[in-house]
């Protein structure tokens, strides 16, 4: 009988260990980041994403379509989470929870703010909950980005959003309305 309770006890810890290791995000493939961009006013812009990896795959025009929407990530979609109201590209942004989705396109890109939130990244279904499209600066890297890699670069008026992948660069500058 001990022996039996021994095995139904190994067998429970052996099933809540795996358990658990499938709910560690650390241990994807594409593995939680995030970025963060303090304003000069004092308030901030926090982007949580999956940071997927090239693993030598063709990612622009191959594993990322042209011309479609992505997730900008990997896994749930990529959030966009700030305590000031902005100004992206002429637009209004005003303080909240959105997800960020991108169209990328060999020489221009498309920033997309949704106002939903919590969704997986793909398919895309959420064209009433969009909030704005704005084009974002494509240039290309000096070198290949292993890591999908989102960024703030900041200056005296905001941040510049920054998206790097393979030799790729998309970005958008942001600030705070006055």
């Amino acid at each position: 009988m001990q022996k039996q309770i021994a095995l139904l006890a190994t067998l429970v810890l052996t099933f809540a260990a795996l358990a658990s290791a499938q709910t560690d995000k650390s241990k994807r493939p594409s593995p939680p980041a995030s970025a963060e961009c303090k304003l000069p006013g004092g308030k901030s812009i926090k982007t949580d994403y999956s940071s997927p990896r090239m693993h030598g795959r063709n990612i622009y025009g191959g594993l990322v379509p042209y011309g479609e929407v992505w997730r900008t990530g990997a896994n749930e979609a990529t959030t966009f989470v700030t305590d000031a109201d902005l100004m992206i590209a002429g637009k209004e942004v005003p303080a909240g929870s959105y997800t960020l989705f991108t169209v990328p396109n060999k020489k221009d890109w498309t920033l997309i703010i949704n106002k939903k939130t919590g969704e997986w990244g793909i398919p895309y279904k959420y064209e009433s909950d969009e909030l704005l499209r704005v084009p974002m600066r494509v240039s290309q890297l000096p070198s290949a980005v292993e890591d999908f890699t989102i960024s703030y670069e900041s200056s005296p008026t905001g941040c510049t959003l920054q998206l790097d992948w393979a030799a790729t660069r998309a970005s958008v500058k942001i600030s705070e309305k006055k």
